[in-house]
């Protein structure tokens, strides 16, 4: 699989994306300047990890589940900051696809 490469910019945005929801709505206005496939896909990926942490909140304090939750999602999160880094649109284990189907309103 080749894969293209992306301004030094694109690769920032998506960063800047996974840190937080501040860091979020931070990298979607950068983005709207400099617009890019590598930093769209990694904003709707960051933004579906997000809301399925912020939803599992309510399940973090059933002891096992909430822990195995948690370790689930800092994976997801984890795997979803490298591959930015890396300048891959690759999507996260289980969810990405899903995500990048979700959110495909977001341009």
């Amino acid at each position: 699989m080749e894969q293209q490469p992306y301004s030094q910019n694109a690769q920032l945005i998506s960063i800047i994306s996974y840190i937080s929801f501040i860091g979020w709505i931070i990298a979607f206005v950068i983005y709207q300047n400099d617009k890019s496939e590598l930093a769209i896909f990694h904003l709707r990926q960051s933004l579906g990890i997000l809301i399925t942490f912020m939803i599992g909140i309510f399940v973090f304090w059933i002891p096992i589940i909430g822990w195995l939750f948690a370790i689930f999602m800092f994976v997801l999160w984890i795997t979803g900051l490298i591959y930015a880094a890396q300048g891959e649109k690759r999507t996260v284990p289980v969810l990405g696809e899903f995500y990048q189907n979700l959110f495909k309103g977001i341009q």
